[in-house]
């Protein structure tokens, strides 16, 4: 064992003591007899008592010492281990002072162990609510409404793609922004602002509201709810917002359509009632009158049966009830078909009507009274907008490179404006100039082309120009001869 401090200082005290009692001693020696006869004992016993102090010394520092380091050894050891401090061997000297440090330490080391423990109970829940948090954003990116979810300080804390396109934000670094900053819309800040003041954790706020995107209005149901957190206190509140634009188009053409079947059903409907009464009261005295009557009557009611047929078709196909009977059909025999039903009304107004029809041998996979109504109403429009001593021509073009058919319905009519070349197949649409022409539904283009794209995946086609007439087509897939 090495020599400390203490066993140093005790050393040098020794050391000290004898060079101090050699002289003394000395000087005894040269003294009288008597003298050292009466010092010389208690000179070596001085001599001897001071060497034992020391000696006695020496080893209590010695034990002082290496107790010391024991004690810095044992404190420094808890700085290199992980586990339980080992048990610090009691002294005599530090026996309390080891026993507080052992008592401490162990303190210390469960409390370092609870926090370890409470760190990585801390670090799954981190865990898992990030992947909670990753799941709701997966969701809310999932959800085809803009969804805005603001906190209780009225900042941003979730929103999806759909939010950011229609409030027009960016959504990388909105997050934790206030949402006056990020929606630009300050009625629907207000909005949830109020929401949120109001503090309503049962009952959801419902307000149908406008916003411009891409430069189109566009109406949203918005809707408001407040969340709520552990101790039923507002959390945030959750916006939706889901685009009605289109439900509102499709209920106003909803009530367009009713208001136009209205009138066209009235019309007919109001000029039999008129000549039925007429009848009725005797007001067609000779048989030449009451036979216009009749016809008048006959004609409205075929009118009448048309606008309800063509509805019914028109409702049936969009909304996929529609029974459809297909066949293979020579397309040349419905063409020649349609030509001689509408020839007695060509005939009246003295317009010529012919068809011509490809040599080659064809077929069509089609319903066939279908394809025989598209054509017939195209034919008898021509006919109806053709001034009297008119052409209309019927003819089919096959193209074998695309394997299909075109069929052309040709007019020397009154053509269409180019304005109104847009709406001709919507329902009920009529050219202004045409109303005072000829009667009609406007519903006739509208079922033509529901029977040759909806029904057989075809596509119809117009060309005009005002004054020198219209062509108006469809073409239709040819059969392979397989069903």
């Amino acid at each position: 064992m090495g020599i400390g401090k203490s066993q140093s200082l005790i050393v040098c005290v020794l050391v000290t003591a004898a060079s101090a009692a050699v002289p003394l001693v000395g000087r005894l020696t040269t003294g009288s007899q008597i003298m050292r006869q009466a010092w010389m004992p208690y000179a070596l016993a001085g001599v001897l008592g001071i060497i034992a102090a020391g000696l006695f010394f020496l080893l209590i520092g010695a034990r002082l010492d290496g107790d010391v380091h024991r004690l810095r050894h044992y404190v420094q050891s808890f700085q290199d281990r992980d586990g339980p401090p080992v048990r610090c061997p009691p002294r005599r000297y530090f026996r309390a002072l080891g026993s507080a440090i052992e008592q401490s330490m162990s303190l210390m080391h469960q409390r370092v162990e609870q926090l370890t423990s409470q760190r990585r109970e801390l670090e799954i829940q981190v865990r898992v609510t990030d992947a909670e948090r990753q799941h709701a954003e997966a969701i809310l990116q999932s959800i085809s409404d803009a969804v805005l979810v603001t906190d209780a300080f009225n900042e941003l804390a979730m929103a999806n793609d759909a939010a950011a396109g229609a409030l027009r934000f960016e959504l990388d670094g909105a997050r934790h922004q206030p949402i006056d900053r990020i929606v630009r819309d300050p009625t629907l800040v207000k909005l949830v602002k109020d929401t949120r003041e109001a503090g309503n954790l049962v009952n959801r706020r419902h307000v149908e509201h406008a916003l411009g995107v891409n430069g189109q209005k566009h109406i949203y149901d918005v809707t408001l709810a407040c969340l709520g957190n552990t101790q039923s206190e507002v959390a945030g509140v959750v916006t939706i917002l889901h685009d009605i634009t289109r439900e509102k188009q499709i209920s106003e053409m909803k009530s367009d359509f009713v208001s136009s079947v209205s009138h066209e059903l009235r019309t007919p409907l109001s000029s039999i009632k008129a000549y039925v009464e007429m009848l009725v009261d005797g007001e067609a005295p000779d048989e030449e009158t009451r036979t216009e009557f009749y016809n008048i009557i006959q004609g409205e009611t075929n009118r009448l049966s048309r606008l309800i047929d063509n509805i019914l078709n028109i409702s049936r196909i969009e909304s996929g009830v529609v029974k459809i009977q297909r066949e293979h059909v020579a397309l040349p025999a419905v063409v020649k078909e349609v030509i001689d039903v509408m020839q007695p009304q060509a005939r009246a107004k003295n317009i010529e009507l012919d068809e011509q029809t490809s040599p080659l041998y064809y077929q069509i996979y089609a319903d066939k009274d279908m394809i025989y109504q598209a054509l017939l109403n195209l034919v008898g429009n021509a006919i109806k907008y053709t001034p009297e001593g008119g052409k209309v021509h019927v003819d089919t073009l096959v193209n074998d490179h695309s394997r299909t058919v075109t069929v052309n319905v040709n007019d020397s009519g009154v053509g269409v404006p180019a304005e109104a070349m847009p709406h001709l197949f919507e329902k009920f649409y009529r050219v202004a100039d045409h109303k005072k022409m000829a009667k009609g539904t406007g519903l006739g283009l509208n079922l033509v082309k529901h029977i040759v794209e909806t029904v057989h995946g075809g596509k119809v086609a117009v060309t005009s120009a005002v004054g020198k007439g219209s062509t108006f087509s469809f073409t239709l897939p040819i059969s392979d001869g397989t069903a």
